[in-house]
């Protein structure tokens, strides 16, 4: 059994913060200088009773009203988040009950960012290729809002609150749609982007004792300059390609400076690179298939292509994958 795509979709917290609001709040900050830094107009953002499970299910129920995905056949789910509506149980179990999926389906949670998009599709097609599983529900959501300190601008202008699905099959087609993949760790950047507080080994900060995130961003570009060009390479050398064999290249959606940085020194034509963060921010694990599908409703992505899927970013993580898309 071969694991391939078959659809993908999204749903965006309810609310929106456009870049005139923030530049209300400093004087350092203008509207026009927001967009050049982050290439965000506006970040979607969840309301005070919208968690991140709900922005998954209703990500979910948009490919079943599409007709692309029926729920009595799935098997497993697999949710990738940072903002997990408890610790006990796994948010995974109750969304299983939400959906009304089938009390033999499997559903596990996985605790991964920027780069968990790819990890789950790295996971799913370990599920669907050892006969685990043949129809596999991969959501990914995070509300990243509820992490932000109202005055720290620096991830204020960047991140966004969303949900993403997407469904993978079984196929008994010979070629490989999923994959390969390359996937790494540098832990010793943990520090560089994280949330403090609300961990048990953690203490609240004394922003007033509520989790926050902290971002040094110098930091952060570093390392993706670093380390993201030679994955994109050893991926390219696992694969005995070139990146002229790509017809798409999606990055997570980090900002559009680091992206565009990315671009050049990988030298990718612009019409074959995507960004797609400019009405919803950075929206973590879910950046990834949100560009995909945009992409696909531009008619940027197209049956038949090439896609290579790049996510990098907490942990310090990586993960990277290349789709035949369906």
């Amino acid at each position: 059994m071969r694991a391939r795509i078959v659809a993908v979709d999204y749903q965006l917290g309810k609310t929106c913060i456009t870049n005139s609001q923030l530049a209300t709040l400093s004087e350092q900050w203008t509207e026009e200088k927001i967009w050049q830094k982050t290439g965000v107009r506006q970040r979607s953002i969840a309301t005070a009773d919208e968690y991140a499970s709900d922005l998954a299910c209703h990500a979910a129920e948009h490919l079943f009203d599409r007709g692309l995905i029926r729920r009595e056949e799935i098997d497993f789910l697999v949710y990738v988040t940072q903002s997990p509506d408890q610790l006990m149980p796994a948010t995974a179990c109750v969304i299983q009950s939400r959906l009304g999926l089938a009390s033999h389906c499997g559903a596990i949670e996985i605790n991964q960012g920027c780069s968990g998009y790819v990890y789950g599709l790295g996971v799913v097609t370990g599920l669907v290729e050892s006969g685990q599983a043949r129809h596999v529900l991969l959501l990914c959501a995070d509300t990243v809002s509820r992490y932000l300190a109202p005055d720290d601008l620096t991830v204020r202008t960047l991140f966004g609150d969303a949900g993403s699905a997407t469904s993978i099959q079984a196929t008994t087609q010979d070629s490989q749609a999923i994959g390969p993949f390359l996937h790494g760790t540098d832990g010793s950047g943990a520090e560089n982007l994280c949330v403090r507080g609300g961990g048990l080994r953690q203490q609240p900060d004394s922003t007033g004792g509520s989790p926050r995130m902290f971002m040094n961003g110098p930091e952060v570009f570093a390392f993706t300059m670093s380390a993201i060009p030679k994955a994109v390479q050893a991926l390219l050398e696992q694969a005995q390609l070139t990146l002229t064999d790509i017809d798409l290249i999606v990055f997570h959606q980090a900002n559009a400076f680091i992206l565009e940085h990315l671009r050049s020194k990988l030298k990718v034509p612009k019409e074959r690179f995507v960004i797609a963060m400019e009405h919803c921010g950075n929206t973590t694990s879910s950046s990834i298939p949100i560009a995909l599908r945009i992409a696909e409703q531009d008619s940027r992505l197209q049956s038949g292509m090439r896609v290579m899927v790049v996510g990098f970013g907490v942990g310090y993580s990586w993960s990277l994958a290349l789709l035949n898309w369906p």
